[in-house]
């Protein structure tokens, strides 16, 4: 016969079980609470769970990039080692005690342990990170760019760090081709490298030369490519190099739409090059090409239809290269029920130094194929390359000056005549 338990008995043992209960309950809160923190806090991840490595890992990595003293290293290595004994195939963990170990003056060491972390991940960034260093040092540039190659396939936010590197690595020709051959098999910071190239005055040239080197490969540079290496040339003022490469990144069917203005029929090939038309995104109008090509001869041409409302600065340019000397830049041209209260013209400036040369006006009302024109000049005067913009007058987005209508520009050219 089973004894009963007396009423204080059941009484403890409802408390034995919340008591557990509670602990455990309170134990996954601070779990997870822990797991919450990690990356913002640390520290106090840490206190609500002493075994988050997670969290260690992240304490160590944060007070790394704030300390170089060797007290402190200590403490940071018995940290890093007594985690270690639970998380044995952890391989941010041997990162950073190499790191430390680095920092201590022990690289033989350091290197092992980033070595070690590479077998247990072959992106681990800390161990990536310092094993490009040492392959940039020994001279080993091949391996420094498949190392990089790993890292930014990996961590491709990355790339403003190696950027400096990848520079110093293309002034050497044995580092110049194992860049070469990473582009040529489409690298996914390819598009950053010549970004980066673009924007260092130090990088121009030989951003330029690899592109000339891809052109003759089964990976051709592409226009972003190409557009920010020519942006670059602009901004540095070498204006001559600029146009050059806009003309040699023509692709055959390209070619066929050169002049002083390129692409005048408004064919819908828009590479995006600074050379070619840049559509600017502005309220209050919309913006088609529809070329010869595309639609016939009557119907060809970029259409601008108006939206009734205000519209402010330029919505189309491209830059060109006119140089001194007498010309005249013609527009055929019609319109329906077009209104223009602040005028609407395309202007041609210097881009260097900066000023107007020639405004060339838009008429309003309703009208087809009407051919204007209009003569202008560049003067001797250093202006070696001009900003060509179809743009408004108006200075400000005011109601009471709203743009009505279509307007289609069957065919926009310059041509030089006899002063």
């Amino acid at each position: 016969m089973t004894e009963q338990a007396s009423p204080l008995t059941r009484n403890l043992r409802r408390s034995g079980v919340w008591f557990v209960a509670s602990v455990l309950v309170l134990a996954v809160s601070s779990v997870g609470l822990s797991r919450l923190l990690e990356s913002e806090t640390p520290a106090v991840s840490l206190a609500l769970d002493p075994f988050n490595v997670d969290a260690l890992i992240g304490e160590i990595a944060g007070r790394l990039s704030e300390t170089g003293d060797g007290a402190d290293l200590d403490v940071l290595a018995t940290k890093a080692k007594g985690a270690l004994r639970f998380n044995v195939a952890d391989a941010r963990l041997y990162s950073l005690i190499g790191e430390i170990e680095y920092r201590q003056g022990e690289k033989d060491e350091a290197f092992e342990l980033f070595d070690q972390a590479r077998k247990l991940s072959k992106t681990e960034i800390h161990s990536l990170q310092r094993s490009i260093d040492r392959s940039i040092e020994v001279g080993d540039l091949s391996k420094a760019v498949a190392e990089i190659d790993t890292l930014l396939r990996r961590w491709p936010d990355r790339f403003p760090v190696i950027a400096a590197g990848l520079l110093a690595i293309l002034s050497n020709p044995d580092g110049y081709q194992a860049v070469l051959a990473a582009l040529r098999i489409e690298a996914p910071w390819r598009s950053s490298l010549f970004t980066a190239l673009g924007k260092d005055p130090r990088g121009l040239r030989v951003a330029n030369q690899l592109l000339l080197d891809l052109a003759g490969s089964s990976s051709q540079p592409t226009s972003k490519e190409l557009s920010a290496v020519i942006n670059g040339y602009i901004r540095q003022k070498e204006y001559e190099a600029a146009y050059r490469l806009f003309l040699f990144s023509l692709s055959d069917q390209e070619r066929t739409l050169a002049g002083y203005i390129f692409n005048g029929g408004f064919e819908q090939i828009l590479s995006g090059k600074p050379f070619d038309w840049q559509v600017r995104d502005r309220s209050g109008l919309e913006i088609t090409f529809a070329g010869a090509r595309d639609v016939g001869e009557g119907d060809s041409g970029a259409t601008v239809r108006f939206l009734n409302t205000p519209v402010k600065n330029a919505a189309l340019q491209q830059y060109v290269e006119l140089p001194p000397g007498s010309y005249r830049i013609s527009l055929i041209a019609s319109a329906r029920n077009l209104k223009l209260p602040k005028q609407l013209f395309w202007s041609i400036r210097c881009a260097d130094p900066a000023g107007e040369i020639a405004r060339f006006d838009i008429p309003e009302g309703t009208f087809n194929r009407r051919e204007l024109s209009l003569d202008f000049a560049i003067g001797p005067s250093a202006c070696p390359m001009q900003l060509l913009r179809l743009e408004t007058a108006a200075i400000a987005e005011s109601w009471r000056f709203r743009y009505v209508g279509t307007l289609v520009m069957h065919k926009l050219s310059i041509e030089r005549v006899s002063s």
